[in-house]
């Protein structure tokens, strides 16, 4: 839900679960059980309202993708739905998990259920050989999709996407979803993103531009590994430092690579928001050149291109390819810019496209995230280090912020 509100495409997730805990909110593994009569009632019920919910959805015309998140299990019930669906003209794409690699279902059962809604305030070992017994409970019915469902769009997962097996897949949106699927891993990480060292430009005011990075940028990318060590890296960990191709985060970032040997990748796709024609230039220099364009950005920042350069959506056009390879990846830290890092942060925290472009992401901060099961966890690092502000609240004044002559690290 979250990739595909990230470009754009609005989406909701409904899940049966969700349905279910309105009567039953903490069940055991028994009322799972295909032979518990009232269970399997209940859990019915919740069913039929969670799919008629989302097809009054799809009839308001709120979305074009929902994720229906359920079991769905027996060939009975995925005929259901797929009648359902057919009814409202809505296609159906199902995804199945197949999962016989021990440890893999164990760290998943530890990671995901756990922190699930059903195991709140439960003893975690008491949760685990719960939600244990209920697997047992769902393979006492469960079946696989097979050639007699071969007219069923899907794509079958093995050992969390070792194998994968796509069927029936038409068109350009469920090819993307599927691709995007299949890069999926769930192996515990954290994704650390930074912006460059203040640089020469932030000093004066001006955007964009190639400039080589401050005394104080200096000082924090010399600061960069202890702030990495605090942050909690366990020991042996491995991870790759990314950076853009413009020197601020080069040299941002090369203490970093220096003191830790971390493998280093600089990626275009990194580089800053192109101002084009406002490049080198400052917000109050724009508002006097161009005042249409410096009103039409403030009004709908995220769709506003620069003459000759980019918009965030724009950004985010190109940042997807870098997605992927992050969801294909474990641990990984970005050096990059301040447009580019909040399309990154909002993807993760699942911010609205219309907000992003208005976030504080201040310099010489260290941002952690950790992707769970119910969301991404955030921890910020600072430096003690000075540094100008960047960030310009909607409807304000172009003027930059005064900075003291002397510098102090």
């Amino acid at each position: 839900m979250r990739y595909l509100a990230w470009v754009g495409i609005p989406a909701r997730v409904f899940n049966v679960g969700t349905y279910r805990r309105q009567g039953t909110p903490q069940p055991n593994a028994t009322f799972f059980d295909p032979h518990n009569s009232e269970g399997e009632k209940m859990r019915r019920a919740a069913a039929e309202e969670a799919v008629s919910d989302m097809l009054q959805w799809f009839r308001a015309g709120k979305g074009v993708v929902a994720i229906l998140d359920a079991t769905n299990s027996t060939k009975e019930r995925r005929r259901w739905i797929n009648e359902r669906c057919a009814e409202a003209d809505v296609e159906t794409l199902y995804v199945e998990s197949i999962c016989d690699d021990e440890d893999l279902i164990m760290n998943n059962i530890l990671e995901v259920k756990t922190t699930s809604p059903d195991y709140k305030g439960q003893d975690p070992e008491e949760a685990a050989l719960d939600f244990r017994n209920r697997i047992r409970n769902y393979e006492k019915s469960y079946e696989t999709i097979d050639d007699n469902e071969k007219h069923f769009t899907y794509v079958k997962l093995i050992n969390v996407g070792s194998t994968v097996i796509i069927n029936q897949i038409k068109d350009y949106l469920s090819s993307r979803l599927v691709y995007y699927i299949q890069n999926l891993h769930i192996k515990p990480r954290s994704i650390w993103l930074s912006r460059h060292g203040e640089s020469e430009y932030n000093l004066t005011g001006k955007i964009g531009g190639d400039s080589n990075i401050s005394e104080r940028g200096e000082a924090y990318a010399r600061a960069l590994p202890g702030l990495m060590k605090k942050s909690g890296v366990p020991p042996n960990t491995k991870i790759v430092i990314w950076t853009s191709t413009l020197r601020r985060t080069i040299q941002t970032a090369r203490h970093l690579k220096a003191e830790t040997g971390y493998e280093k990748l600089e990626w275009k796709a990194l580089d800053e928001l192109d101002s084009g024609m406002c490049d080198g230039l400052t917000y109050e220099e724009i508002a006097q050149k161009y005042p249409e364009d410096f009103a039409a950005r403030d009004e709908d920042k995220y769709n506003y291109r620069y003459r000759g350069g980019e918009s965030y959506r724009d950004v985010v056009i190109r940042l997807e390819p870098i997605i992927m390879e992050l969801e294909r990846s474990e641990n990984v830290i970005i050096v990059t810019h301040q447009a580019v890092l909040r399309c990154i942060y909002a993807y993760f925290l699942n911010t609205p496209q219309e907000q992003s472009p208005w976030m504080e992401v201040p310099l010489h901060t260290l941002i952690k995230l950790t992707p769970r099961a119910y969301g991404t966890e955030e921890q910020r690092f600072k430096a003690d280090i000075p540094a100008v502000s960047t960030w310009r609240a909607k409807g304000t004044s172009a003027k930059h912020q005064e900075y003291p002559t002397e510098i102090k690290t």
